[in-house]
């Protein structure tokens, strides 16, 4: 979306202030469609910085995501009137799906850009063999 989605936009500054990981959100973003729950960015660096953290070869990334290199932005807050409204929507257990499968089947962590969502529903989708 050019002009990123307001409500979309609002969901995830609620994610973010709540530090809640139970939305469940589906997206389509350059025609993939992803479905997964949103994770506020805090959380969602952090446990990404403890997997790069275990591997051998990209160990030396875990900081970035950390924060130690970046600062991570905080949500806004309506009583403040301050604050940036969130421009990224961040996904753990999340999957692409593809046919009639989720990819990876345990789901992964992924950061999507807002204004790059061209579709949206609350919920995710799975597959049943039944």
């Amino acid at each position: 979306m050019s002009n990123p989605d307001e409500l979309l936009a609002n969901i995830s500054a609620m994610v973010e202030s709540e530090q809640s990981n139970q939305m469940s959100l589906t997206v389509v973003v350059a025609g993939a469609v992803l479905t997964g729950r949103l994770a506020p960015e805090s959380v969602w660096r952090q446990r990404v910085s403890e997997v790069l953290k275990d591997s051998d070869q990209l160990g030396p990334f875990s900081d970035v995501f950390a924060g130690h290199s970046m600062p991570v932005r905080s949500a806004p807050d309506p009583d403040d009137g301050g604050g940036t409204a969130p421009t990224h929507l961040h996904f753990h257990l999340a999957r692409i799906l593809q046919g009639s499968v989720g990819i990876p089947e345990t789901g992964g962590m992924y950061r999507v850009a807002i204004k790059d969502v061209s579709a949206w529903t609350v919920g995710d989708f799975s597959y049943s063999d039944q």
